[in-house]
């Protein structure tokens, strides 16, 4: 019998020019696709010219440049729609979507979408639901005890999976797709029983837990800090008055 993290996969991965969901933009993307454990990733990769500056940190990050972005990325409104209708046609295969630190890329996307198609995810997914495994809450669950960092190079150490070209965003996927099947072998008796859609919806109590408890030590420490709650799409802000 085969298990799910053993079988068809997508992973979808973003760099951008900083960490607000609701103001930065996407300079790349990628969304690897693999039909089984060990087979062969399918990889598309965009490179978008955002309209704004790329802040100096962001580009120390991922080493894309205002001038390389400039001279080789596409505008951005036709790629987030490419982006979005190749994340539906994913989940209208039935094929799961890896994505770490999924309210990180999946709510800039959707904002996005709404800035530069005046639309949004869900309204490229339809009737079709997500479906997202995101190794980052997985693991904070499944060994919630373990001290250390969880960021995807710190995983990747840990459960043994390479990542080639860190802050790529092909890489970054393909990564996190190993990391994915990694942590469902690894905890298998716990895991294989469920489906992807259960896994969805537990992963979204468990990140809301997760949130409270790290909101708690904020607290706690003083820091001014909001985490918030939701998973794997943040709900939009309130427009102001």
């Amino acid at each position: 019998m085969s298990h799910w993290y053993d079988g068809p996969l997508a992973a979808f991965d973003t760099e951008t020019t900083g960490v607000d969901v609701e103001e930065d933009r996407i300079v790349s993307a990628a969304l690897v696709v693999q039909d089984a454990a060990g087979g062969r990733m399918r990889v598309t990769r965009w490179l978008v010219n955002p309209g704004v500056p790329v802040p100096v940190g962001a580009t120390e990050i991922h080493g894309l440049t205002d001038d390389h972005l400039q001279r080789n990325g596409r505008w951005p409104a036709p790629v987030v729609e490419e982006i979005a209708r190749a994340l539906a046609e994913q989940c209208a295969a039935g094929r799961p979507l890896v994505v770490m630190n999924a309210p990180f890329d999946l709510t800039l996307l959707d904002r996005e979408l709404k800035r530069h198609r005046a639309s949004s995810l869900a309204g490229y997914l339809g009737k079709t639901p997500l479906c997202v495994l995101d190794p980052r809450v997985l693991d904070k669950h499944l060994d919630r005890y373990r001290k250390g960092r969880r960021t995807l190079t710190d995983l990747c150490a840990l459960y043994e999976v390479v990542l080639d070209g860190a802050h790529d965003a092909a890489a970054d996927a393909a990564a996190s797709l190993e990391l994915v099947r990694a942590v469902g072998r690894r905890f298998s008796s716990r895991l294989e029983r469920l489906s992807p859609a259960e896994l969805h919806a537990l992963q979204a109590v468990w990140h809301a837990a997760q949130a409270r408890g790290l909101q708690a030590w904020f607290a706690k420490s003083g820091t001014p800090e909001t985490v918030d709650p939701a998973w794997p799409l943040r709900p939009e802000l309130p427009a102001a008055a």
